[in-house]
């Protein structure tokens, strides 16, 4: 059977993996008789709040064991991935992916990505096999594949969509449900809460965006 790698970062959408678009994303594959299995690095990411908009709480949690929640347990350390075990490669969305796989949420263009991170996309792209963001999880990919040209989307033309570009990415402005498909270097891309704004959406995006996995793998 053929198996995803799937990266979170933590849980939740203002400091972790957005629980929506990853359960959505798991769902679908699931729906096609596809195995997952979760991925994340281990480190401290600062906690924001969800009850008001006061930023960060001053509390710190450990990335994996937060991920862990929503892999209810069955989740390993990202630096055990071999791209040569799995048959694709997925990022959901979530402010985690900006704050913890990457800087992209602190530095804008100057953004840094975690290396493990970094290994996991650039091994799994150098094997010929396919990867998939959601939401604002394509920055990290414009950032590690931006130098071979990634076409990727964000959405519509906004902050994220600009740094990306300046990174070596070509944008393309797709809806909540649309898949940007680069043919080329295997990306697969929707922008979920980028744009959207109801779960129903996000659910098609990451359906939409599977069956063309399929049509790959």
């Amino acid at each position: 059977m053929k198996t995803i790698a799937v990266i979170l970062s933590g849980c939740g959408n203002r400091d972790g993996s957005e629980l929506q678009e990853t359960l959505s994303l798991l769902l679908a594959i699931d729906r096609h008789n596809l195995k997952y299995q979760c991925f994340a690095p281990q480190g401290q990411l600062a906690v924001v709040s969800y009850t008001d908009n006061d930023g960060e709480t001053g509390e710190q949690r450990d990335i994996f064991a937060e991920a862990a929640r929503i892999a209810r347990g069955d989740i390993r350390p990202l630096d055990q991935y071999r791209a040569s075990d799995y048959d694709a490669l997925a990022l959901p969305g979530g402010m985690g992916a900006a704050r913890n796989l990457s800087t992209y949420a602190f530095d804008g263009p100057d953004m840094t990505v975690l290396p493990e991170v970094e290994r996991a996309i650039l091994d799994t792209h150098t094997a010929g096999k396919p990867v998939m963001a959601m939401c604002i999880a394509p920055m990290v990919l414009a950032k590690v594949l931006g130098p071979v040209g990634v076409k990727l989307t964000l959405g519509g033309s906004c902050a994220a969509s600009n740094v990306a570009v300046r990174l070596g990415a070509n944008h393309e402005e797709c809806g909540p449900t649309d898949v940007c498909v680069d043919s080329r270097n295997k990306v697969l891309t929707t922008p979920a809460y980028m744009v959207g704004t109801h779960i129903s959406q996000i659910f098609d995006g990451a359906a939409n965006m599977v069956d063309r996995l399929v049509e790959w793998l």
